[in-house]
């Protein structure tokens, strides 16, 4: 469970009735978010309060008729789902700061320049939101904010969000070496063994992930991988 001073009040209201619980506020997040958690890690106590300052607890019959359940944890998710969350003013702040921190992430290794081909740095993106005062919300996932964000973004830099091609060529040993790597950054769209004992493939990934792969492919070579960007290939 989580200390009482490091708690905020999450508050469900609906005719007239009031129903309160006291969590960590990472917990919402992480719910909204669709995420698994174990609930009574992130509750001071397994209580639903009326009034959780003056420790107030709920009537089990007012909770069995606007939940169906008198079972606190199964009324602390309805309430961390579709209930108002009470942040102190640093709490949204970090919380806000960690989720345009995601953002510019998400947005930096998904998007592209179309201008350049090339990926934007996350700086130019984090400048870029801080001129459009993107307004972030810590509760809603990136995925979610993504759209609105990029709209906002447009006006000001030239982005969009696509994938490239990338070949590679690497020698049977490197392929090895090399072969999580070729996983994780995206989708191996073709491939073939050579005679020479060698591997060739083209790798299918979101635009603003190429810079990287082309660092990590070449320190995991020593620079021996050929690796090209392939141009209009789709």
């Amino acid at each position: 469970m989580v200390d009482l001073d490091e708690a905020i009040v999450a508050r469900y209201e609906s005719h007239g009735e009031s129903f309160e619980i006291l969590i960590d506020p990472k917990v919402v997040q992480k719910m909204r978010e669709g995420k698994e958690v174990d609930l009574i890690e992130y509750m001071v106590i397994d209580t639903v309060f009326k009034n959780a300052k003056k420790g107030t607890r709920a009537a089990e019959g007012k909770m069995k008729e606007m939940f169906g359940t008198t079972d606190p944890l199964e009324v602390a998710k309805t309430i961390i789902l579709k209930g108002e969350v009470q942040l102190t003013t640093e709490q949204r702040r970090i919380m806000q700061e960690n989720k345009r921190k995601m953002i510019v992430e998400y947005i930096a290794r998904h998007a592209m320049n179309p201008q350049t081909g090339g990926p934007h740095p996350p700086s130019r993106i984090e400048t870029a939101m801080e001129e459009t005062r993107a307004k972030i919300d810590p509760f809603k996932t990136v995925e979610a904010q993504v759209p609105a964000i990029m709209d906002a973004l447009r006006p000001l830099i030239p982005i969009r969000f696509d994938n490239v091609r990338i070949a590679v060529r690497l020698s049977g040993e490197n392929y090895g070496r090399c072969f999580e790597d070729l996983k994780n950054f995206g989708r191996i769209v073709k491939e073939e063994w050579q005679s020479d004992g060698s591997w060739i493939g083209v790798i299918e990934m979101p635009a603003g992930m190429q810079t990287d792969f082309f660092e990590q492919i070449n320190n995991k070579t020593q620079g021996e991988a050929d690796i090209k960007l392939l141009k209009g290939d789709k």
